[in-house]
């Protein structure tokens, strides 16, 4: 894969100031992609989009095809007429910097529900759309729309915890559910219809900006979500359809225990015996929403930590091997050229780096991780290679500002001699050295450009509560900070030649006397 030196900004839509207390795709997007163009940033990396449950983590999903119908913007709807000023009139009041997830999915689940009964009233030009919608996407849609339509009928409970017949896809069953409740497993999918149909209008507006998004995909899926309910053939379940085993990290320095994720493990032989059928999908259906994909947790292709289940912890868990090889060569035979970053953090073996590397896959440094050693620390940046993605921090870390002040003194006094810097402006000198590095994109999440602390953290690996609530002020994107970032592009040529257009001075022509 071939990448032009460029920059960007990690940014997840949810953070989009809002009048409906979570982020969407209405004008706050587009003023984004407004932003990074006067910038001449031409990289916008998001989380993964899907419909996202408990604990509001997008890595947590109901699927990896949906899309998430908090983001679906009412502005936009108003516009069009599909709402109407009526149904906003009890809009409620929102904090302004922090999303409150369980007000703002009540609110967002009313607006939906009006634009349904809206839609199926006046159906308009809409419904040829809707239509042509539900048919190239029945593949993973059908099976979405009924998962989410049965949950509603129990509570949002996990589907393993639904009636025998309805979790074991008993067909009689389904069939007799579908006519029961066609209208509810069609608003499900008419949420979805609105989804696609606003993000492909943004992904398409920021793409003729020469801007390119980058979006995420886990490598795992949620325990509770339509894919395992769907597919039980192609994970670790029993007759019942609970987990045999599940993901997890192995005990390390930072944490005794390891890590226990819980999600089901892949049945690797079962999806080589359909030439990795789901995995392509999955990937090409995530490439109409995203350019190029950021491929969650790498390690695990090559081989993943399989924890019994019912285990409390990750130590009594085991290396097994995966099919990485044998899938990201059937993912060149189907796309080429992969568009694949590859997240090769963490305890790094030389398989891993051979996997890759055979690739010929960008991996990831992070700066964050740069000071806690000597000069021979691969994540400084005199030590990358131009094959790389260099990150002041990610959407896992804290803020750059939030990192130096809880890193040991140690780490500290090497990052102010590295960095030439007294402390106080460390978050712009971070980005300024991923940006003058050789890596070849340049990213940092928007906190660390505006030089905010921890409060504005996005997610704190391991804690369960108070994650994915940042939200920036409409205040914050200023020319001024455009015309700053722009004059790093400028400085270190990280402003591809796409986006070079040069200042068109007026041709004065004179009248002879």
């Amino acid at each position: 894969m071939n990448l032009e030196r460029s920059s960007g900004i990690l940014l997840h839509p949810t953070s989009f100031p809002s009048l409906d207390g979570i982020g969407d795709l209405g004008p706050q997007a587009f003023y984004w992609v407004d932003f990074l163009a006067a910038a001449k940033c031409s990289v916008w990396q998001i989380l993964p989009l899907g419909p996202t449950g408990y604990g509001d983590s997008p890595y947590q999903s109901f699927s990896a095809f949906a899309g998430n119908p908090y983001l679906v913007s009412s502005t936009i709807l108003l516009d069009e007429g599909y709402l109407t000023h009526e149904d906003l009139t009890d809009r409620p009041i929102f904090p302004e910097s922090r999303i409150d997830y369980g007000k703002a999915i009540q609110w967002k689940l009313k607006i939906l529900d009006r634009v349904y009964e809206n839609f199926k009233n006046h159906p308009g030009n809409l419904e040829s759309e809707f239509i042509e919608f539900k048919e190239k996407n029945q593949y993973w849609l059908s099976d979405y729309s009924l998962f989410m339509a049965i949950k509603d009928t129990q509570d949002g409970h996990s589907w393993l915890d639904w009636p025998e017949r309805l979790r074991k896809r008993d067909q009689t069953e389904l069939i007799d559910f579908s006519k029961k409740n066609a209208e509810l497993i069609e608003r499900h999918a008419f949420r979805q219809f609105l989804f696609f149909r606003q993000w492909l209008k943004l992904k398409q507006y920021a793409n003729s900006k020469g801007i390119t998004i980058v979006g995420d995909i886990p490598i795992f899926v949620s325990m509770d979500s339509s894919d395992v309910w769907s597919n039980p053939d192609l994970f670790y379940l029993d007759s019942e359809g609970h987990p045999t085993v599940v993901a997890g990290v192995p005990p390390d320095y930072f944490s005794p225990t390891g890590q226990l994720w819980g999600n089901p493990l892949y049945k690797w032989p079962e999806h080589e015996k359909t030439d990795f059928d789901w995995w392509v999908r999955r990937i090409k259906a995530t490439l109409l929403t995203a350019d190029l994909i950021r491929l969650d947790h790498f390690r695990g292709f090559n081989g993943y930590w399989e924890v019994p289940s019912g285990e409390l912890t990750a130590i009594k868990g085991r290396w097994v091997e995966g099919a990485g090889s044998a899938l990201l060569k059937k993912l060149k035979d189907e796309l080429g050229d992969l568009p694949i970053i590859a997240e090769d953090l963490g305890e790094i073996t030389q398989d891993v780096v051979d996997l890759r590397d055979s690739f010929g896959l960008p991996g990831m440094k992070i700066l964050q991780f740069a000071f806690s050693d000597d000069a021979r620390n691969l994540f400084l940046p005199h030590n990358y290679i131009q094959n790389c993605i260099a990150y002041t921090g990610t959407h896992d870390n804290d803020t750059a500002i939030g990192w130096y002040q809880t890193a040991p003194e140690s780490e500290k006094d090497f990052a102010r001699r590295y960095l030439m810097s007294n402390g106080e402006d460390i978050a712009w000198k971070m980005v300024r050295c991923v940006w003058s590095s050789v890596a070849v994109y340049a990213i940092a999440p928007l906190q660390d450009i505006l030089q905010q602390g921890p409060e504005a953290r996005m997610n704190f690996p391991g804690k369960a509560e108070g994650n994915w609530c940042y939200q920036f002020k409409p205040s914050d994107l200023t020319p001024e900070l455009a015309f700053r970032i722009r004059e790093l592009n400028t400085i270190f040529n990280r402003i591809p030649e796409i986006n070079r257009i040069p200042i068109q001075r007026p041709i004065i022509k004179y009248m002879k006397p």
